[in-house]
């Protein structure tokens, strides 16, 4: 088993919070609202370096969003669609996956700190970006993006915000949930009204359509966080006006003409996907043989130590949620050409006897037959235990270091945002239905169209279409089931955990900050 750690460090040792931090909520957003002044006379204020590296370093932040450890285990592993069985005394890394699934995570857990550490530095780095670039409004768009990127996975995991500006850092707070989602919105439409239009040509970098994604996101999520921190589990009102919001920012998308659903759903996970998808709106672009984002993990973290490629044999998805496909429905997988007959490998999901690429049944180490089984044990797991998952196709040419872009936002999930919101209250001007949208979706995957669609209904779509991808702790939030017991998790888990605890350390060392509700 492989596990990357990245230690990085505190945001407050990196100098994003040198200075001391109060609990001002009287906040001015005029460092992302208007140009800064060119000069560096104001007392404090952090001196000004080149904005080119500094926007490069934010991106390059990004490329710790593909481990499979830390912000993406902590939005997959508590949901109903992943956990980490241990294996003898393979994999169990001191309960970190255990306590993930089965949401009895604390203030000191590894990847709820790790996972801080890089998405606040990645905060830090964007907003040096904008500091640096002065009246450079395409600098400013893009960092005012990563920016917003950033701070939506902090206030979606952990409630709670940083906020500095760099020019007066004594104006340096802590935003609650409520005033980082006002902020996010903000740095959206700054970067809306100054980025690029989109396509997947240039979807390695932010753009308009990438802003309006994430700010159809934030409108969506707005009734969750801009709940009562002392009951945040809900229930949740969604007003229209936010959910016509969504609407807007994703037909806008629709509309641009850029975007259009693959006509074969692995194809978007392709080693090829920057020219076989025409889905990707916000990737990590990769290149073959020296990919930034690396994707092999993605395959490796699931896959036996038997298969081609060989895997590190740990993850698994869940019997229940298999079972939610119809078996005629592409994206549950099967033979793939120009990988089935060259490692013996099935796109999607991988259930029962496991082949080589010649047709010959492999073996576990032991001899035994190598059966992926639907049953599985978390705690003391046997070694073919659990259904394994294959979304990124490896490319048999150069399984180390594939070529593929790393996904993180899909126009499928511009259509699934926009059925949501109209159930949700919202008003298409186009005409549009949420049944319309979720049977235009499930045409194009081969599955039979659904008579209606409710909250339930939506919900299991979303996680058909998006599995592993990152966004499922998110969804069962919002649509109020995440607390629901599941396989390996018998019983329903407490209201505070659809939020993270601040890491315990960042507490210890500036006591501004306070535990969240419930810790």
């Amino acid at each position: 088993m492989k596990t990357y750690h990245h230690k990085i460090g505190l945001l407050i040792a990196s100098g994003f919070f040198v200075m001391s931090l109060s609990n001002c909520t009287d906040l001015d957003d005029e460092v992302i609202s208007k140009p800064l002044d060119n000069s560096t006379s104001a007392v404090g204020a952090a001196p000004k370096g080149d904005p080119v590296p500094a926007l490069s370093s934010a991106y390059a932040r990004l490329n710790d969003l593909t481990d499979q450890a830390n912000v993406y285990a902590m939005q997959e592993h508590p949901s109903d669609e992943m956990m980490g069985p241990t294996r003898g005394t393979d994999w169990d890394d001191f309960g970190t996956w255990r306590k993930l699934h089965q949401h009895s995570w604390d203030p000191t857990h590894n990847q709820v700190i790790a996972a801080w550490d890089i998405l606040t530095n990645g905060v830090f780095r964007a907003t040096q970006a904008i500091y640096f670039a002065d009246n450079n409004a395409q600098i400013r768009a893009e960092g005012s993006f990563l920016k917003a990127f950033f701070s939506y996975h902090i206030v979606d995991l952990y409630g709670q915000l940083p906020y500095a500006n760099l020019a007066k850092p004594d104006e340096a707070t802590i935003l609650t949930r409520s005033q980082a989602t006002d902020t996010l919105i903000k740095d959206l439409n700054y970067a809306i009204a100054n980025l690029a239009p989109g396509s997947p040509v240039n979807a390695g970098k932010a753009t308009k359509a990438a802003a309006e994604f994430l700010l159809a996101k934030v409108y969506l999520n707005k009734a969750v966080f801009k709940q009562d921190p002392t009951q945040p589990a809900g229930p949740y009102t969604f007003a229209a006006a936010d959910m016509d919001k969504v609407i807007e920012n994703c037909n806008a998308i629709i509309n641009s003409g850029a975007y259009q659903l693959t006509t074969d759903y692995f194809d978007n996970f392709h080693w090829e996907n920057s020219t076989r998808s025409k889905e990707l709106i916000f990737v990590i672009a990769n290149q073959s043989g020296s990919p930034v984002g690396n994707v092999q993990n993605r395959y490796r973290m699931t896959l036996h130590y038997r298969t081609n490629p060989d895997g590190w044999n740990g993850f698994t998805t869940l019997a229940d949620f298999y079972n939610s496909f119809e078996q005629q429905d592409d994206r549950i997988g099967g033979p793939y050409p120009g990988v089935t007959d060259k490692l013996g490998l099935n796109s999607g999901f991988l259930v029962g006897q496991q082949y080589d690429s010649k047709g010959a049944p492999l073996t576990t180490r032991n001899g035994s037959p190598l059966v992926f089984t639907p049953t599985v044990n978390i705690a003391a797991a046997g070694e073919p235990q659990g259904i394994r998952v294959i979304k990124y196709l490896p490319d048999p040419a150069n399984v180390g270091a594939p070529g593929t872009d790393y996904i993180f936002f899909r126009y499928a999930d511009v259509l699934l945002m926009k059925a949501e919101a109209i159930l949700r209250g919202g008003t298409d001007p186009m005409g549009a239905t949420a049944l319309s949208l979720v049977n235009e979706l499930r045409a194009n995957r081969g599955a039979t169209a659904l008579a209606s669609v409710d909250a339930a209904a939506l919900l299991a779509e979303r996680g058909r279409e998006l599995y592993w991808e990152g966004w499922r702790r998110n969804d069962q939030i919002r649509f109020e089931k995440f607390l629901d017991p599941v396989d390996q998790k018998p019983n329903r888990s407490p209201d505070h955990v659809v939020v993270f605890p601040l890491p315990q350390k960042s507490i210890d060392i500036n006591p501004a900050w306070k535990q969240n509700f419930g810790y």
